[in-house]
């Protein structure tokens, strides 16, 4: 008859299997601890990425153009009004097309309207000898200036498409800081900026620059706006509008002056525009060589207004 022993592990089979369990007790710790740092990174990815993305969308959103056109220029200009503000409209409306503010002409302040390409030079011209006048009279609220961007000059910055950049500027001031468009507008047509023919002209932070000079804070937006050249099409669109469908806003009967700077352009079409700088005031073209002074011009014209009112004041005791 055979008899068994019971095996009792050793001493040291005892310790053996303790520290084996204790081995595979960290392991599986460190796996687990792992797995939450994995699982904590991810999450922490995820979170960034869906706080990157409220950003961009937010950017997105805060950039994104109103319409093709920038805000406060529905007419295809900036209209400064008294202590030069920008007169705010909507943002033109997609394949809307340009409409002339409605003014009265009946009374102050007299309605002008300036068509200039900031690569022109007659435009740097008539800025240095007319500019702080107008400044002026726009300021203490006796005529409203509308500036009408164009970039019939592209052709004369050796391919940098100049006036379209600098228009497309202006625009984004006009839409986003108004409050420092007018001291731009005359700082882009200064002797000291202003590009002469058959030079590239500035570049786009060369451009930023000048917006600086002239009070605008260089946001994200606006950067960004220039950048992308954002109203470049409004401002093409802008000058095939008013040198082939015709000048907005004329005075009924009003005719346009020929190339020639002295025929009238035919009454019975649109009448375009054909250089720059155009001015046009209460409906009708300014012109130097026929109605002399710019400043004597606009007093005539007032001077007219008020004897007009004085004569319905009388009528009416």
């Amino acid at each position: 008859m055979s008899s068994e022993t019971n095996h009792r592990p050793t001493k040291n089979e005892r310790r053996a299997q303790a520290r084996e369990q204790a081995r595979v007790a960290r392991e599986q710790e460190k796996k687990r601890e792992k797995r939450n740092r994995l699982f904590l990174q991810g999450g922490i990815v995820l979170g960034v990425l869906a706080i990157l993305g409220i950003v961009a969308l937010v950017l997105t959103q805060t950039m994104k153009p109103a319409g093709p056109g920038p805000k406060n220029m529905a007419s295809g200009a900036a209209v400064f009004t008294k202590d030069l503000e920008v007169l705010k409209t909507p943002a033109l409306e997609s394949g809307a097309d340009r409409e002339a503010r409605e003014v009265n002409r009946d009374e102050l302040p007299l309605d002008v309207t300036v068509y200039a390409d900031y690569m022109c030079p007659a435009c740097g011209a008539f800025e240095q000898q007319y500019g702080t006048m107008l400044e002026n009279y726009v300021g203490a609220g006796d005529i409203e200036l509308g500036i009408y961007p164009l970039n019939f000059l592209d052709s004369m910055s050796n391919g940098s498409k100049y006036s379209t950049r600098a228009a497309n500027l202006f625009s984004c001031v006009v839409e986003e800081q108004p409050e420092v468009a007018f001291s731009l507008h005359t700082r882009l047509l200064s002797p000291e900026v202003q590009p002469k023919e058959q030079t590239t002209g500035l570049t786009d932070d060369q451009l930023l620059e000048q917006a600086e000079a002239a009070g605008a804070e260089l946001t994200t937006e606006l950067r960004q706006c220039v950048k992308d050249v954002r109203f470049g099409n409004f401002i093409s669109s802008n000058y095939k509008s008013a040198s082939e469908t015709g000048i907005l806003g004329l005075a009924k009967g009003a005719q346009m002056l020929s190339s020639d700077g002295v025929t009238p352009q035919p009454a019975d079409g649109p009448q375009r525009l054909v250089s720059t700088p155009t001015v046009i005031v209460n409906g009708q073209q300014w012109n130097q060589a026929r109605d002399g002074d710019l400043e004597s011009y606009l007093l005539k014209v007032k001077g007219e207004f008020e004897q007009k009112q004085d004569a319905d004041a009388k009528k009416s005791e």
